[in-house]
């Protein structure tokens, strides 16, 4: 077990000398990769563990962000206290909508969601402690050391819940939802209320994650919040590193982050197709994600990927 975790260890710690060896650029693009891959994380606990393709999380960020805001600008609370309460919103708007929506299956629960962002912005847009459509302006704080720390606390955090996930019984308890939710049923699963529970935990890492960005940018509005791009960001980079894996979602997202930036400032027209063209490959020929291939490939060698082809043809 040591021994397994010993490689992760080495890349946790070396995260964290990023701030004392690389320039402001580099922490400043690293704050960024982190924060994408704690919202992978989160959606890895509803899309990859529990099998519901989850594209509200993007929802439970912007509530993150608002109440962080509207604590901080609005009331002059402390960071703590503003964070604390987008995470709670985060995960009242997961309990709520959760119950109904979660009740859904495969392509309406995705449509469901979906259309969950767009009425939240749409909301958020017309409330007036919220700023409108004009948006809020947060108290500078220059430092982006704090910022750095806190996004890696926060995915530490979220990949050790992950992981305890993983050797759960709660978690076992999703897989048995995600593989035939009606065996769970049967088996004397309350599928309704793992699934909530799932998705409220994945919401309050999201609703975290959209804080700590809000303080940091000190500047939020309604279609920055609630960007459902961001949602296809965590999908592919889950589904890329391994969905319902403890490190795929961090892989996926370090990797395609780092690709993504390059592209971006050397070939920007192409940028914008990268992502949907890593989804494509990655469904027709690594469809359990860069967790898998490693395993399957020495067991079946090229065969591996000529396999999922087959099986996994559209």
């Amino acid at each position: 077990m040591t021994r397994r975790w010993l490689p992760v260890a080495v890349a946790a710690a070396a995260l964290a000398a990023v701030p004392w060896l690389g320039s402001e650029t580099l922490v400043q693009y690293g704050i960024n990769a982190i924060l994408l891959a704690t919202l992978a994380q989160g959606w890895n606990i509803i899309g990859g563990f529990t099998g519901y393709p989850s594209f509200g999380n993007s929802v439970f960020y912007g509530l993150g962000t608002y109440g962080t805001a509207i604590a901080m600008a609005q009331y002059h609370l402390p960071f703590g206290v503003g964070l604390a309460v987008g995470a709670v919103l985060g995960a009242a708007c997961a309990v709520v909508f959760g119950l109904p929506i979660l009740r859904l299956r495969g392509p309406y629960f995705a449509i469901a969601t979906l259309g969950l962002s767009a009425v939240m912005s749409a909301i958020i847009a017309n409330v007036e402690i919220a700023g409108k459509n004009i948006g809020l302006i947060l108290p500078l704080f220059r430092g982006d050391l704090l910022f750095y720390e806190l996004s890696l606390g926060l995915l530490v955090l979220a990949t050790a819940t992950v992981a305890w996930v993983s050797r759960s019984r709660f978690g076992a308890g999703l897989v048995a939802i995600r593989e035939n939710e009606d065996a769970a049923q049967v088996m004397g699963i309350d599928t309704t209320r793992w699934k909530v529970m799932a998705l409220t935990l994945s919401a309050v890492f999201s609703a975290l994650a959209g804080g700590i960005h809000a303080y940091w940018i000190t500047f939020i509005d309604p279609a920055s919040a609630f960007d459902s791009t961001l949602n296809v960001k965590m999908v592919i980079m889950t589904v890329f590193g391994g969905p319902g894996t403890v490190l795929g979602p961090v892989v996926g997202a370090f990797l395609l982050s780092a690709i993504s930036e390059v592209l971006a400032s050397n070939v920007s027209t192409v940028a914008g197709a990268f992502y949907g063209l890593v989804i494509v490959l990655a469904v027709v020929f690594i469809p359990r994600g860069l967790m898998d291939v490693s395993s399957g490939f020495r067991r079946m060698g090229w065969r591996y990927f000529a396999d999922n082809v087959r099986r996994h043809r559209l």
